[in-house]
């Protein structure tokens, strides 16, 4: 009921504001079990895509998002509930993983449709990262449901990461492709190398229909790498400021020591050349006789 009505509410806006579009929704089944694989670009995803498909779709979402206390918190959970997440405990020897299996797995065995992010988190950059091994795969091989690749398309652009704003200028999009059968490894969900093999097929369909660069690294490295890089970037800049000021600081004190030793220079001068000057005599002191005198 609610996820209804938050799709009346916000579909619409979204047309309006932003003129999504949207290509190959035929490939998502009008019933049935599928799982949708998509890349994860921005907080907006969350947004554009359960609001523009006509089926509902269910993604998983951490459970702080709706267990945070307060007026706020209870905003957020409304939200992600309207939209249709559904929270993950994280808590527990193994985390968000199993929790997330088990309720991908009874979601999709009530016949409908599940989300997930393979790369596990937002792109830092906009490029496409390794997809994580274990619960995509893990999923559609226990459940024989197939895998709808999706890229989004510019999301970024409309609300980059750490923007709360979004960017009104920008036309997102959402394209969808063929669905992947994986039922030839059927039995085969514990075998490391399959799930392997399974989840970079489905990020090679996805980054076909994103256009984005591939990058064989996780986004959760790639993030840490660049923030490593931000801060020795700051640590150099802040060294370099440091320096700088220090040398200003130095070039300061030896133009006033410059500035002080010739004018004490000068001084010296000016009292020598006062030494050497010879006084005038006034005129008529004794033992001096006048020219009239001398006649």
């Amino acid at each position: 009921m609610f996820y209804r009505l938050m799709k009346m509410i916000v579909a619409p806006l979204l047309r309006i504001f932003f003129r999504p579009w949207i290509e190959g929704e035929e490939n998502i089944p009008t019933e049935g079990a599928a799982i949708i694989a998509s890349n994860h670009l921005s907080f907006s995803d969350s947004f554009f895509f359960p609001a523009l498909i006509r089926r509902r779709v269910t993604f998983i979402a951490k459970a702080e998002y709706f267990n945070t206390p307060g007026l706020k918190g209870k905003l957020t959970a409304a939200f992600f509930k309207g939209v249709g997440q559904l929270p993950v405990d994280r808590s527990g020897a193994r985390g968000a993983g199993e929790a997330a299996i088990r309720s991908a797995i009874a979601v999709l065995e009530r016949g409908e449709l599940f989300g997930v992010y393979p790369e596990g988190t937002r792109s830092p950059d906009g490029k496409l990262y390794r997809g994580k091994v274990g619960g995509l795969a893990r999923v559609a091989l226990a459940t024989g449901a197939p895998v709808i690749p999706v890229a989004m398309i510019d999301t970024e652009k409309v609300q980059p990461p750490g923007q709360v704003v979004p960017n009104f200028g920008t036309r997102p999009g959402i394209r969808i492709g063929r669905p992947l059968d994986f039922s030839r490894y059927h039995g085969m969900e514990n075998d490391r190398f399959i799930l392997r093999s399974v989840t970079d097929e489905v990020m090679y369909e996805i980054m076909r229909l994103s256009g984005q660069e591939y990058v064989d690294i996780y986004a959760t490295a790639a993030k840490r790498q660049i923030s490593d890089d931000k801060k020795r970037a700051d640590a150099e800049r802040k060294a370099v400021q440091k320096a700088e000021q220090a040398a200003a600081k130095a070039e300061k004190a030896e133009a006033e020591k410059a500035l002080k030793a010739a004018e004490k220079a000068g001084a010296e001068e000016a009292a020598e050349q006062a030494a050497e000057k010879p006084a005038d005599k006034p005129a008529g002191q004794p033992g001096e006789k006048s020219a009239g005198q001398e006649q």
